[in-house]
């Protein structure tokens, strides 16, 4: 009889522990109904004027009343949170960041490229880092790291081409001709059915701060630098504190398995960008607390980017003899390959699409159009 599989750290259910994870963070778990993650860790730095939160959870009342549960732990309440830290687009982490902007003022950050996937097209004001901010706020950070002309406008056309990039991923069919990886379906159907309501239900965490790349922010009476990390998305944003050598990696690297390499929506050679990604946070010098967004903290940074980057090798060299084997494969049946069957569908098709696309790119194998798709063939 087979043994049955260990259980993934981020497969663990939310504990209602509040534990100090680093000199001066607070590790508060939240519940989130996904498949393989059921928490994710949001974490709170305190300082003169309250409370700096990573993370919020997921959108809805489950999560909220979690969070509130929390904080009371914890010794302060939401009302408390003067600023929401975002680590990137997907909902289990920016999910009560809106509501924390509306019901307690706070600002919320992100990268300067952050984009929601169910609203490319709702760019307003609202959205801008201008957007009126109150007379408290923390220091906008480029008050501490002026951009030059070219670094703005090259953010500028970044984030045009970031929108640009989810409207195709999210409206249009997969290159390959697939459908496109959605919400999950109980999210899908709350959108639709809430309509008008959804804004004022769940809403937006329309950034007040956009961070730029090495610029420095203020939070929990530190300066922590802002590192963009593409790869599971491309707006991902990572903070590093020197200081205390504290890492707050969101879904970037993560203790016991991989985050999903989208390849739709995240440039043309997303893996490549992981990769880049991946050995810029390792080269960091002194970090000894890495916080991620799912799963227990840890402290080996360069061990778990080592044995991250040899995962995604071993994918590449098994997609190297699959394509060999199959002559002109297909996205859909080389991800059949590649995946067990309960994980076949758009995200298997995606991250398979990426690691093929990086074959390609690297001339590894050469891919061209049919009727069914792209076909992929060895050189």
């Amino acid at each position: 009889m087979t043994p049955p599989r260990a259980e993934r750290q981020e497969a663990q259910a939310a504990s209602e522990e509040v534990v100090e994870v680093a000199p001066g963070v607070l590790r508060l778990q939240l519940p989130i109904p996904l498949q393989g993650l059921r928490h994710v860790n949001t974490y709170a730095l305190e300082d003169e004027r309250g409370w700096t939160v990573v993370d919020p959870g997921m959108p809805g009342p489950m999560s909220w009343r979690a969070l509130e549960q929390r904080c009371r732990t914890a010794g302060f309440l939401p009302k408390d949170i003067h600023t929401v830290v975002v680590t990137h687009s997907h909902p289990d982490h920016f999910g009560g960041a809106g509501k924390l902007r509306e019901t307690a003022g706070a600002d919320v950050v992100t990268s300067s490229r952050f984009q929601l996937w169910w609203d490319a097209d709702d760019v307003d004001e609202a959205d801008s880092v201008d957007a009126e901010r109150p007379a408290d706020a923390p220091t906008d950070p480029r008050d501490l790291a002026e951009l030059d002309a070219d670094t703005q406008a090259d953010e500028a056309r970044r984030a045009r081409e970031n929108r640009a990039r989810m409207r195709r991923a999210w409206k249009e069919p997969t290159p390959w001709g697939g459908e496109p990886p959605r919400p999950p379906r109980r999210m899908r159907i709350k959108v639709r059915v809430l309509g008008p309501f959804r804004k004022r239900l769940f809403p937006s965490p329309r950034p007040s701060i956009r961070l730029a790349d090495t610029q420095t922010i203020r939070l929990g009476r530190r300066d922590w630098i802002a590192l963009h990390t593409p790869g599971h998305t491309f707006d991902h944003l990572c903070l590093y504190e020197p200081g205390d050598g504290i890492l707050l990696s969101g879904d970037h690297v993560l203790p016991s398995i991989t985050p999903h390499i989208s390849g739709i929506g995240a440039g043309p050679d997303p893996l490549s960008a992981f990769i880049t990604s991946l050995d810029r946070v390792a080269g960091l010098d002194g970090v000894r607390h890495v916080l991620p967004a799912h799963g227990h903290p840890f402290t080996d940074l360069p061990g778990r980017v080592g044995d991250i980057k040899e995962h995604h090798e071993q994918r590449l060299e098994r997609l190297r003899g699959f394509v060999a084997e199959v002559g002109d494969g297909t996205v859909t049946d080389l991800s059949h390959m590649l995946f067990k069957p309960r994980s076949w569908g758009p995200m298997a098709e995606s991250e398979t699409y990426a690691h093929l696309e990086h074959l390609r790119l690297a001339g590894d194998v050469t891919r061209r159009d049919d009727a069914d798709g792209f076909l992929y063939t060895s050189r």
